[in-house]
């Protein structure tokens, strides 16, 4: 032990650790005003992509989407060698039988949207057509620029010192180790996709709990500032986007702290995916040392240990991969599975009524109205501010737009890549813990709306 703490650092390793961490930190966290729009620049780069390959993004996933099914059947019957004998391939496609139908499911689904085959309710532009031309296009850009990048906060030592100096914080608080920070940051000025992908990669790593990655992934996958706009402006209320994202701060904060200290997240295991990663250590800080040089020390060991440029490379790529085939066709079959019986049936109407003497008990205008809104935003995001836009009361349509942003469990993006990646969450789960977020966040959300209004 005494070694390795009196270990000194070489400039080169300074540089190693330094250089690309920068670059990460520019890339995913350091908010940019583009296009009269708060953003990061890894959105930026996305949105590029996304303009100059419109025309043939649908196409594009629904053909990855089918080589993902049929990667998946070969895996589970023929099983080629080519598959057999590379480990991640194999993890890649002989998954649970669960996801193996989900696979197929939403290959067929992809498939129908594109060529509008079989019956509308699959393949309108508020079901499947929302995904297909909508969101997955998105994921597309997102995944590629992520994926590639995500090994400079992951690789080079930066999640070393920023979970050393936070765990101070993120301990008491909210029962998670420093290096959640990272990912919460990431989310908040970027997207909460991105936050997801960065949370599952540390999970796979070992460097974090079963409970803490399930935690993360659904108190901290937040709605960017970006989306956090449309949003308000869908409601027409821009000219109130500063109190509303106040209100959506303090609200997600609670809910943050609450959420992880009762069932079904406290009672997730403090065991690890694979075992725990040994080469950190963000709690026990050794004699001699503070937390600035003890995160700077592991900061600088993890540097030491990359493998260069190839490897950099080899890793993003792999990325990739694993964020269009395992998630993509994950949130193709189950976001239209959602967003058909919330167009199509009266689900989410139903569960909607228990909150109805709710909200006429903390005076919200136009109670019936807006307690259909309430539940509907499980099946997508967007939706609750969409059916709400044409509710008469100002104070109401604020409610509504703040309520859909701290809900966060969207089964057209989040809910969908929670379930599509490997953090321990079930579906039933994420739909209990989106009810909480709505209980718990609901009555803060009134509170600033009677103060605002």
């Amino acid at each position: 032990m005494e070694q390795v703490l009196q270990k000194k650092h070489s400039l080169k390793t300074f540089f190693t650790f330094m250089l690309p961490s920068v670059l990460g930190v520019f890339l995913f966290m350091t908010p940019i005003s583009y296009k009269d729009e708060i953003t990061i620049p890894i959105a930026i780069l996305s949105g590029w992509l996304q303009e100059g390959l419109a025309d043939f993004l649908p196409q594009i996933m629904t053909i990855i989407i089918v080589l993902t099914m049929i990667g998946t059947i070969l895996a589970k019957t023929v099983r080629p060698e080519i598959i057999e004998r590379n480990l991640f391939l194999k993890t890649l496609f002989n998954v649970p039988m669960i996801w193996f139908i989900a696979r197929i499911l939403g290959a067929a689904f992809a498939v129908a949207v594109l060529f509008q085959w079989g019956p509308e309710m699959i393949w309108s532009e508020n079901t499947g057509g929302l995904l297909l031309y909508d969101l997955l296009p998105v994921l597309f850009a997102i995944f590629l620029f992520a994926g590639l990048f995500l090994p400079l906060l992951l690789n080079f030592g930066l999640l070393e010192l920023f979970g050393t100096l936070l765990t101070k914080v993120m301990r008491p608080v909210f029962t998670l180790p420093g290096l959640s920070s990272v990912g919460c940051m990431t989310s908040w000025l970027g997207d909460g996709t991105i936050g997801v992908l960065l949370t599952s990669k540390q999970y796979e790593q070992g460097l974090f709990t079963k409970r803490e990655a399930a935690v993360i992934g659904t108190s901290f996958s937040v709605v960017s500032i970006t989306f956090s706009l449309v949003i308000i402006s869908q409601v027409g209320l821009a000219h109130l986007f500063v109190p509303f994202y106040l209100t959506v701060t303090v609200a997600g904060l609670i809910a943050a702290i609450i959420l992880p200290r009762i069932p079904p997240l406290s009672r997730k295991p403090d065991t690890f995916h694979t075992e725990r990663a040994d080469d950190y250590n963000e709690d026990d800080i050794p004699t001699g040392y503070n937390s600035f040089t003890w995160g700077m020390h592991q900061a600088m060991d993890k540097a030491s240990r990359n493998r260069g440029v190839n490897d950099f490379f080899v890793s993003g790529g792999k990325n990739i991969l694993d964020m269009w085939m395992g998630v993509a066709p994950i949130v193709m079959a189950l976001g239209t599975l959602a967003l058909i019986v919330a167009e199509y049936t009266p689900v989410f109407q139903w569960l909607g009524v228990p909150f109805i003497p709710l909200l006429e008990l903390m005076q919200v205008p136009e109670a019936k109205a807006a307690s259909e809104t309430l539940v509907v935003g499980f099946a997508d995001m967007f939706l609750p501010s969409v059916i709400g836009a044409n509710i008469e009361s100002e104070m109401t349509r604020f409610i509504i737009a703040s309520v859909s942003v701290t809900q966060l469990i969207y089964m057209s993006e989040v809910g969908g890549l929670l379930l599509g990646s490997k953090i321990p969450v079930s579906f039933w789960e994420l739909f209990i813990i989106f009810l909480q977020r709505t209980l718990v966040t609901l009555p803060i959300v009134v509170l600033a709306a009677h103060i605002i209004f």
